[in-house]
């Protein structure tokens, strides 16, 4: 029998991650993926997804020290 594949809607999905991760930063300031991932409880996947989602909107800034990624929101 194949397994049943279901459908999100993008917009949504990555939306809503990006608010979670919006959200995370507002209360804990400048973090990298895996520090965001932690404090939104979501998949590094889905963080990554909602930062490209907010650097599309032009809300986060990038650091980077020692090799290291750190997002904030401007």
């Amino acid at each position: 029998m194949a397994e049943e594949i279901s459908c999100v809607d993008v917009n949504e999905n990555f939306g809503a991650n990006a608010g979670k991760v919006w959200s995370a930063l507002k209360a804990n300031g400048a973090m990298n993926v895996l520090d965001l991932s932690k404090k939104s409880k979501l998949k590094t996947t889905d963080v990554i997804g909602g930062l490209g989602w907010l650097a599309r909107e032009g809300k986060i800034t990038i650091q980077i020290k020692n090799r290291t990624s750190y997002y904030g929101l401007k």
